[in-house]
């Protein structure tokens, strides 16, 4: 066994490769770039190696740095995680060449399967069920029209080098098979240097359901049941589950036995992945194979209580695997949200800056552990106060949980994203709370359409309907309650000025453009009971017993006899005033005040913000890589103006009207921050 590692990589993943290494009595190393100095990562780390600069080009990417730094440390082998150079099967050569421990498959497994056109060839060849489609590269866009009426619409584009969702179209027409083939290939170009496009039939309604496969150096693969990662976002994964709500028993053994001879035929040694399209008929269909670890192997460990990469490490140790197929167990129901930092609210912009607050729900399972499961668990890499850096991938943490069925495993999440404090930058955990509260996601009826079909126009605050909205404003009652009446405990107040606590409350639920809600509410109070009260609601009581601190931003306690974690947050950017009350993915901004006080708000005039209709405003923190207009340009509405660089990813902005531009205010290669003025129209 190995007694020392070198994890080529950065964030959750890396610190979850720690875990392990310690479990097993192995020293880690960590790399990193100067945008990760600071990072979790490093600190947990035995020692650490910087790369270079914060560009990954020019630090996690870059073989020979890495190679340096493993001779550097003595480290024997290399854990590459997933993303960089995880599935690069020159980087695996070229450790084996050093005499280096790649902790993954062997160099010409990863090349087998790495490209598209050449791993459904092989698939082919393993008697696994593929896609009817043609597999060679096509050379025009004439040809792939002709080829797209032979399979039949609808058709799916993809470029062979593809991945992220870069390179990929659907046609239902011989128009838009022409003009995706055109596209799809330029994008090829330009996002990986291969413009090879290929032409498969697209399933309706699929299903993304992925099989875990686990070999060894000794002939020995073994399937670890699937993971169901439907609910995509732009081809990203949102939510994962295991085991998969759809499939039956019997397609779960024909797609794990498809799976293992397909890494039979490439001889495939550690954890990986085979990737399958399902049909609303259970028809299922080869798509690739992931030559790594996945971001959701959290889920597949809860359910066989294996720890995967422990596995890895044992694989590439030379270890046989320490069970058969008969062995894989499949206890309970996993989920894993991934949370990212990204607004939501704002079409999901990426969101970058520190984390002013960061804490996780509690957590009764962890990382290396596969003896503590049916609980909460937090895979992460980043700490409170701590930057998120716009350089990297926008996931700030996974959530996981498990529990003994379905039901209870969406229960615990909903609770457990509840309790997860963010703040200093947005997450997209009001759209996660929404997707599970979904009707359609709590009864399993859903294919990768799912997020496209009910949050195709956007996101916004309405698509998150509370079960009990009062529920809230009960909430920020109480909470206004109990500070009054902490206050009115206060020594040294002066006679007749003294702090009264009151029963008789108005909520004002803040809303837009001066569109408020007022809600009449009493409070009965339990002096012989501390943390207790009862409020009346439009004729709904809620008794309500809480014994957190009055400056937690997360509350847990009991309502009508039913426990509840809710956020709470006093002052707020608009209202130093205001209550923000947070629960089940819903957030309203309340002032709490006296009835007197409610009726001389309503006298308040509303006060329309400043009109910005003039400028370009960056939506997100990021690099301005282009400025497309100068001054004195006429622009028509839609025209490009600017190119923002944030999280991998580039935000093109657009002029919302015709106009003459004034004068650009930032130039290019300036770092932004959100709502920075970029250009100014006369």
């Amino acid at each position: 066994m190995f007694t020392k590692i070198l994890i080529a990589n950065r964030g959750e993943i890396a610190c979850r490769v720690i875990a392990t290494a310690r479990k097993m009595g192995i020293r880690t190393v960590a790399v990193y770039s100067e945008a990760d100095r600071e990072a979790r990562h490093v600190a947990l780390a035995d020692e650490a190696v910087l790369l270079g600069p914060a560009p990954s080009r020019e630090s996690y990417l870059v073989a020979d740095k890495i190679i340096a730094a493993c001779k550097a440390t003595g480290a024997q082998a290399v854990h590459p995680g997933y993303g960089f150079l995880s599935e690069n099967e020159d980087f695996a050569k070229r450790c084996e060449e050093e005499g280096i421990a790649f902790i993954g498959p062997k160099h010409y497994s990863i090349a087998a399967m790495g490209d598209k056109i050449a791993s459904k060839k092989l698939a082919n060849e393993a008697k696994v069920n593929t896609i009817p489609g043609y597999n060679d590269a096509i050379e025009s866009a004439e040809k792939a029209v002709e080829i797209a009426k032979g399979i039949g619409y609808p058709v799916m584009i993809k470029a062979s080098a593809g991945g992220g969702g870069k390179g990929l179209r659907v046609a239902f027409n011989d128009k838009e098979a022409f003009e995706g083939f055109t596209s799809c290939r330029n994008e090829a170009r330009n996002s990986f240097g291969d413009d090879r496009v290929f032409i498969e039939k697209y399933v309706e309604e699929p299903r993304h359901i992925e099989i875990q496969v686990l070999g060894d150096a000794h002939g020995n693969v073994l399937y670890l049941n699937e993971r169901e990662c439907s609910i995509q976002r732009r081809h990203q994964k949102v939510i994962e589950e295991a085991p998969s709500p759809f499939i039956s028993d019997a397609t779960r053994k024909a797609m794990g036995e498809q799976a293992v001879a397909l890494a039979k035929a490439v001889k495939y040694q550690s954890a990986g992945t085979v990737e399958f399209v399902v049909g609303k008929d259970q028809s299922f269909y080869f798509l690739e194979m992931n030559t790594r670890l996945q971001v959701e192997h959290p889920v597949t460990e809860c359910i066989t209580g294996l720890d995967l990469v422990e596995m890895m490490i044992r694989v590439a140790a030379g270890e046989k695997l320490p069970l058969t197929q008969a062995d894989v167990k499949r206890e309970g129901w996993a989920i894993e949200c991934r949370i990212n930092a990204e607004d939501p609210f704002r079409n999901f912009l990426p969101s970058t800056g520190r984390l002013v607050r960061f804490q996780t729900p509690e957590q009764t399972m962890f990382q290396s552990d596969t003896t503590r499961l049916q609980g909460v668990r937090v895979d992460t890499g980043v700490t409170e106060g701590g930057e998120i850096p716009m350089f990297y991938d926008s996931m700030i943490a996974k959530l996981i949980v498990h529990g003994r069925d379905r039901n209870e495993a969406i229960a615990k999440m909903r609770e457990a994203l509840n309790g997860f404090v963010i703040r200093g930058i947005s997450s997209n955990i009001p759209f996660q709370a929404a997707l599970l509260a979904h009707p359609k996601f709590v009864t399993g009826d859903f294919n990768t359409g799912f997020i496209a079909e009910h949050y195709g126009k956007g996101f916004r605050a309405e698509d998150v309907p509370h079960s009990d909205p009062n529920f809230l404003v009960a909430l920020a009652a109480f909470v206004r309650r109990k500070s009054r009446e902490r206050a009115a405990t206060m020594s040294g107040q002066l006679p007749g000025y003294d702090v009264k606590v009151g029963e008789e409350y108005t909520v004002i639920e803040l809303g837009h453009e001066g569109q408020h809600r007022y809600i009449d509410v009493h409070v009965d109070d339990y002096p012989s009971k501390h943390g207790v009260a009862v409020i009346q609601v439009e004729g709904k009581r809620y008794a309500i017993e809480s014994h957190s601190r009055l400056n937690d931003i997360r509350i847990t306690g009991n309502v009508n006899g039913q426990p509840f974690t809710a956020q709470i947050e006093r002052g707020t950017l608009k209202n130093p005033l205001a209550l923000q009350v947070q629960h089940n993915g819903t957030r309203i901004e309340t002032l709490v005040v006296s009835r007197r006080m409610a009726d001389l708000h309503k006298l308040m005039p509303y006060k329309a913000p400043p009109d910005l209709s003039r400028f370009v405003l960056s939506p997100m923190p990021g690099l301005l890589v282009d400025v497309a207009v100068q001054p004195g340009q006429k622009v028509q509405a839609g025209e490009r103006v600017a190119v923002i660089e944030a999280m991998k990813m580039e935000n093109v902005l657009f002029a919302a009207q015709d106009g003459v531009v004034k004068k650009v205010v930032a130039g290019k290669g300036e770092s932004l921050t959100v709502d920075q003025v970029i250009v100014e129209f006369e």
